[in-house]
């Protein structure tokens, strides 16, 4: 409350030009005394001391006319509040202004703008922070603790990019781990520091002084499968308790974090192809593919630690529709990139079937598609725009030439001319005749 009235009367806390100048000139006999002190010309100070009292009265007078004048004193609004407590916790204003269960009621729909398909996984993370938000959850615990499986490439670490920026307003609000980096014990003490005696004492832990200065955070740990044993006797602490101490002794709050950890671990299998004869149908193939999975995860991670996960999503391959949409994705932010430089780029409806063809694997999911775009569209375009094809300014048009390659060349702009501009002499010879 004291920061904010402070703010506010900062804020609000304009002078008026009699004041400004009264405040100039006082500023100015307080150097010329001080001046005078250091040539012990004290009889011109004497002066000066008493020029300087009467200025102070003058602004006094001045301040308190203005502030009969202003007349109400400044209000702390809600808004006040809040902007200094987003500069307190690194939350960013609108979400904490915003109306809370509106933003949790429409939380699919703002995920699905960047994460394209995995319906069941964005449900599956919707319904468990709205249990949690709605206050159906244990206290002492995080908001949420989530295990990502699948191939790689089909939205997994992008779901989390996109769940920090719902939550928290800021992709920044995720603090990600890769979990290859911590194999090893000596590697595993790193999250929470090195204990007294040993070597990075002072420096504290990497995982507990992020959630300190960020408490509202989204945790990413990829790759949880490689991690060390003692990582997750770490976890199970976090996720059942809510804190965890580091080696100084100090302790950390995780029950404002959302803890995501993904893994491959039984991707083989939903890469599988389909077994010959009948079939049960695709709906059922995945269903089963999806409880081998999860059997096999069981064989990878301890039971205590699968029984203290929230949920467990297993997320889908990609489909051809997916990777369309994917495609658009990708576009848009390679428009923003051109439009830095003064580029705009049309992208024909044929070149986004050849991205889409080129870059399709289901496999991979969509980082094949994202080599495709740099190697057919932002190569070519870096080459044109260096060797001055194109300048700011211009459109490129791109689409597929008869070749079969993705061909680039500028929009022609369309001048429509008036009847004026086509004939001037008809014009000119019509008034003079008038």
């Amino acid at each position: 409350m004291d920061e904010a009235c402070a703010k506010v009367k900062l804020q609000n806390y304009k002078l008026s030009i009699p004041v400004q100048e009264k405040e100039r000139e006082l500023a100015q006999v307080r150097k010329e005394k001080a001046s005078a002190i250091s040539r012990q010309q004290y009889e011109l100070a004497a002066q000066l001391r008493d020029k300087e009292a009467i200025l102070e009265m003058g602004l006094t007078y001045e301040k308190s006319n203005y502030d009969r004048a202003i007349g109400k004193q400044p209000e702390v609004t809600e808004e006040d509040i809040a902007a200094v407590i987003s500069q307190w916790l690194n939350i960013p204003l609108q979400k904490l202004t915003q109306t809370e269960s509106e933003r949790l009621l429409h939380m699919e729909d703002d995920l699905h703008k960047r994460v394209i398909g995995q319906s069941e996984a964005v449900e599956a993370v919707s319904k468990a922070i709205r249990r949690a938000r709605a206050g159906f959850k244990d206290k002492n615990r995080p908001v949420g603790s989530f295990l990502f499986l699948g191939p790689t490439g089909v939205g997994k670490t992008e779901l989390a990019k996109a769940l920090a920026e719902n939550m928290f307003g800021d992709e920044r609000a995720l603090i990600r781990f890769d979990m290859s980096e911590y194999m090893e014990k000596h590697t595993a003490s790193r999250l929470v520091g090195a204990p007294p005696g040993y070597v990075g004492y002072e420096e504290g832990g990497q995982l507990t002084d992020a959630v300190r200065r960020r408490p509202y955070s989204i945790i990413l740990l990829d790759e949880i499968e490689k991690a060390h044993p003692d990582v997750f006797n770490l976890l199970l602490q976090i996720m059942e308790d809510g804190r965890l101490t580091d080696g100084q002794g100090r302790t950390t709050d995780f029950r404002n974090c959302v803890i995501i950890m993904t893994s491959n671990a039984g991707a083989r299998m939903l890469a599988d192809t389909k077994p010959l004869g009948f079939t049960l149908g695709e709906a059922q193939e995945d269903k089963d593919r999806k409880n081998k999975v999860l059997a096999e995860i069981k064989n990878v991670f301890r039971p205590e630690f699968l029984n203290r996960i929230d949920e467990i999503t297993v997320f889908d391959s990609l489909h051809y529709d997916e990777l369309v949409e994917i495609i658009k994705n990708m576009l848009r932010d390679l428009r923003a990139k051109l439009a830095e430089n003064g580029l705009t780029l049309e992208v024909s409806q044929e070149a986004r079937e050849l991205l889409v063809k080129e870059g399709s694997d289901t496999r991979y999911g969509a980082r094949p598609l994202r080599r495709a775009v740099r190697k057919m569209l932002e190569d070519p375009v870096s080459d044109l725009y260096l060797a001055g094809m194109f300048k700011a300014g211009d459109t490129i048009c791109a689409s597929v030439g008869e070749s079969g390659n993705i061909v680039f060349t500028p929009k022609k702009v369309e001048v429509v001319l008036t009847h004026e501009e086509i004939h001037p002499a008809e014009v000119n010879n019509g008034q003079n005749q008038n």
